[in-house]
């Protein structure tokens, strides 16, 4: 892979920064990272070193991990012709592996769940379709697997889903929310970019066909989009026996695999 790097070899934090004296070059941290397979972990590790470090892993390093350990994802976002994607790499690469969760009196005002690296995680353009309208679906939309976290007392088995869609700001779905005048939720913003939220449940955007796909109560699932596109939700999950399956998941679980619509993480 042939790679070109403007080199940098002092830190562009302050004076008082301990990194003063330089770093390695950028050179031998890609090859160590690419070695490591672009482990996510080290990756948000050196982010916090100081201003090189992040500013490196912000330009280069979560860009690398998403096109190595997603490819046909990325280049599904990127396939009109854009070099970027919406909200920036760094918020892409966080929103692949990280379980947002939520906190009292937060964006999903229900109880405190720490936010958390997901170890495995499934991305499907085909289960997104279920998160839209009939009149959106043809936007692009990837959508991951719950994330779940059982047990959480009144409020049962409770799961995060995350996503992102493609091109959002020429999407069907945000020309519809600016028509139906939604709001900004007045105080919380995407975990992911910083970017205001849309509460899809507010603006009456939320389909039946989405607790179908999670597994979820009808009454209890909400979900929130952002400027730039990332989708972040929950939703309480139906109790389910070893016997019991979601209706269509094994079909659409083929269907995906056969059109390179889905896309597995290990992290």
């Amino acid at each position: 892979m042939t790679m070109i790097i403007t080199k940098q070899y002092r830190c562009i934090h302050s004076a008082s920064c301990m990194c003063t004296k330089g770093h390695i070059s950028e050179d031998v941290i890609f090859l160590l990272l690419q070695h490591l397979n672009w482990n996510p972990k080290i990756i948000a590790a050196l982010s916090c070193v100081c201003k090189w470090f992040d500013d490196l892993v912000k330009r280069v390093l979560w860009k690398e991990f998403c096109r190595t350990r997603a490819p046909k994802m990325m280049q599904d976002l990127q396939s009109r012709g854009s070099h970027s994607v919406d909200g920036n790499w760094s918020a892409l690469g966080k929103l692949l592996v990280y379980c947002s969760g939520c906190k009292k009196d937060g964006l999903f005002n229900k109880i405190h769940i720490p936010g958390h690296f997901a170890y495995r995680t499934r991305f499907s353009r085909t289960s997104g379709k279920s998160f839209l309208l009939p009149n959106c679906r043809s936007d692009v939309l990837y959508v991951s697997d719950p994330c779940e976290h059982l047990d959480q007392g009144e409020e049962g088995d409770v799961g995060f889903f995350r996503g992102v869609f493609k091109s959002f700001a020429t999407s069907k779905v945000r020309k519809m929310l600016i028509r139906k005048n939604a709001k900004f939720h007045p105080t919380e913003f995407c975990p992911y970019c910083k970017g205001k939220l849309w509460s899809m449940l507010q603006a009456k955007m939320i389909p039946q066909s989405a607790s179908c796909r999670l597994g979820a109560y009808e009454d209890y699932i909400e979900y929130y989009v952002c400027l730039n596109g990332h989708v972040l939700g929950v939703c309480t999950l139906l109790p389910l026996s070893d016997s019991e399956e979601v209706p269509g998941f094994n079909a659409m679980l083929v269907f995906e695999l056969l059109d390179g619509s889905e896309t597995i993480f290990d992290v």
